[in-house]
């Protein structure tokens, strides 16, 4: 037994911008979810943000 086999492997990061002729299909449909994911992570903080700003707005609207 190996020690480094009890290890978890660390993520994959996600360059945009990477060559991708080197990566077979399963880690390209990886790479297409999690840029997905980033994805959605950032418009749901767009929307935080635009929700936060237009009660600011109304606030100072009087």
């Amino acid at each position: 037994m190996d020690w480094d086999d009890d290890r978890p492997k660390p993520k994959r990061t996600v360059t945009v911008g990477e060559i991708l002729d080197t990566h077979g299909i399963a880690e390209l449909e990886e790479r297409v979810a999690a840029l997905e994911a980033e994805i959605a992570r950032t418009r749901a903080e767009i929307d935080r943000k635009r929700k936060h700003e237009a009660a600011a707005a109304s606030l100072f609207k009087r």
